[in-house]
């Protein structure tokens, strides 16, 4: 079952971290350019930090901060462990809730329903993004991604991924591992971020390992630093020849009444083709490239 709550898709191009001790870096990090602003409350927080950390993190968004088109997310401890149990209860308490969580170390759907049912009622609104980052998540990834109706995005770690896998960190030997997740990810109709890339200075690579993440479906890329923002909004934005694609399929099939199939510029179209092509020219024209 594919769960679909939005009205219209928005761009998740691109994401930026935000430390969750350094509140003051939110704002910042809003500027960046980037799709997604995550305040991290696990990886960037030692242990003995993690409750200041929820504190502050909650007390960002109590505050209701503005913050455009931007899409604002907190990346919460593994619900396998006591802080991250925590965090959550933390968040179903609050008066003013973060609009999303970032799940991480997910294994299997039943944490993302106990997470689910733990916000309950008392915070309906609240969406969540999964990381699939463990072999046991990989495994699980298509009911992962089926779990739960709040899940916006799936997230392939890569990093971890691979130190599970036993393998290094590069496209060939975690191929199958992303493949996988992106079936997942388009079986539930969410979209999906691909690792960072660790070298500030290599550009061309970045390039390159967005668009390879982007040919096998991917909808975009996490960055480690603004500079990086650029050039992943790019590679994920629709092309001029793209959209000019997209917008013939469309009014061809609104000419035709929408049904049947199609011939445009000489290929077959058929009505997931058009879905589509409808969501490029809906990010085309959120992100200003339309």
């Amino acid at each position: 079952m594919t769960f679909s709550t939005s009205v219209a898709p928005r761009p998740r191009r691109s994401l930026i971290f935000a430390p969750g001790l350094k509140p003051e870096m939110f704002a910042k990090a809003l500027r960046a350019g980037a799709d997604i602003v995550c305040v991290d409350i696990e990886d960037a927080v030692a242990p003995a930090h993690k409750a200041e950390a929820r504190a502050k993190t909650l007390g960002i968004f109590a505050e209701k901060p503005e913050t455009g088109p931007v899409e604002a997310v907190v990346r919460i401890n593994p619900m396998s462990t006591a802080d991250g149990l925590r965090d959550v209860l933390a968040v179903a308490e609050a008066k003013n809730p973060p609009p999303s969580l970032m799940m991480t170390k997910v294994r299997t759907g039943d944490e993302v329903r106990q997470l689910d049912g733990l916000l309950g009622d008392a915070q309906p609104h609240v969406r969540l993004q999964v990381i699939i980052e463990a072999n046991e998540g990989l495994e699980n990834a298509y009911a992962i991604a089926q779990s739960s109706p709040r899940i916006d995005a799936l997230l392939f770690g890569g990093y971890d991924m691979a130190a599970e896998l036993r393998v290094e960190p590069l496209w060939e030997p975690l191929l199958y591992a992303r493949a996988r997740v992106a079936h997942a990810a388009a079986g539930a109709g969410l979209d999906l971020l691909d690792a960072p890339n660790l070298d500030l200075e290599d550009m061309d690579g970045l390039a390159t390992a967005a668009a390879q993440a982007r040919a096998i479906g991917f909808t975009g890329k996490a960055a480690i630093h603004p500079k990086q923002i650029p050039v992943i909004n790019e590679t994920f934005s629709p092309s001029a020849d793209e959209i000019a694609a997209a917008r013939r399929i469309v009014e061809a099939f609104e000419k035709e009444g929408g049904t049947g199939l199609l011939v445009v510029d000489g290929k077959l179209i058929e009505a997931p083709v058009l879905r589509a092509m409808q969501r490029t020219l809906t990010i085309a024209a959120t992100v200003g490239a339309a």
